[in-house]
């Protein structure tokens, strides 16, 4: 589960870095004048998102906040579809032995049934708002790298910082790796805990 969460979330950080982002926003590219040329010289770098989302103080507690929300709901999920189960195999068995009358065992049905679309409608509910608790934070990882990579590049002026995941790059030279100083920088600039409501 916990490898299916941080597959889940360095596939959601390396869009979140791409070009465009979850909620839809322009990707941050600075408007052309006539005084904004091509450099002659490009200077280009990349970070590792894999290793931001292991590293990355932040990163690493969002996605311990989402296993155990994930490990929450399905907990409650398996408990009332263990308690369904139950109920009716017990309707079953009670129905085999002629326990009940026709319209008690047609209430009883019809009550399993309600009780079972109750538990689906509990299982759509509790996942859309995990979905919408997962975009939230992704939202707010996406702003925090961004926020540090404009402040961080204002002194080292790169043309392009590209996200790397994967294999998603053919060839990187390593001496253009600049992960461990963006995850250090983050790191420090980054000061609170997650909201764990």
């Amino acid at each position: 589960m916990k490898k299916n969460v941080l597959g889940t979330l360095a596939v959601t950080a390396c869009i979140a870095l791409g070009m465009t982002s979850c909620n839809k926003q322009q990707p941050q590219v600075e408007p052309e004048s006539e005084t904004s040329k091509a450099p002659a010289n490009l200077k280009v770098a990349y970070v590792e998102v894999d290793s931001i989302m292991t590293q990355y103080t932040f990163a690493k507690q969002f996605s311990q906040l989402l296993q155990k929300k994930s490990m929450n709901i399905q907990n409650t999920i398996n408990a009332k579809g263990q308690q369904l189960q139950a109920a009716a195999a017990n309707f079953q068995q009670k129905v085999q032995q002629n326990a009940y009358t026709r319209d008690q065992a047609q209430a009883i049905q019809e009550g399993i049934q309600r009780q079972q679309a109750d538990l689906q409608s509990l299982q759509q509910r509790l996942g859309n708002e995990f979905q919408a608790e997962q975009n939230r934070y992704n939202k707010a990882l996406h702003d925090s790298i961004a926020h540090y990579l404009t402040i961080y590049n204002k002194d080292k002026k790169y043309s392009i910082i590209f996200s790397k995941s994967g294999d998603n790059l053919l060839y990187a030279n390593k001496a253009y790796d600049i992960t461990n100083e963006v995850i250090a920088g983050l790191n420090k600039a980054y000061k609170g805990k997650l909201n764990k409501e």
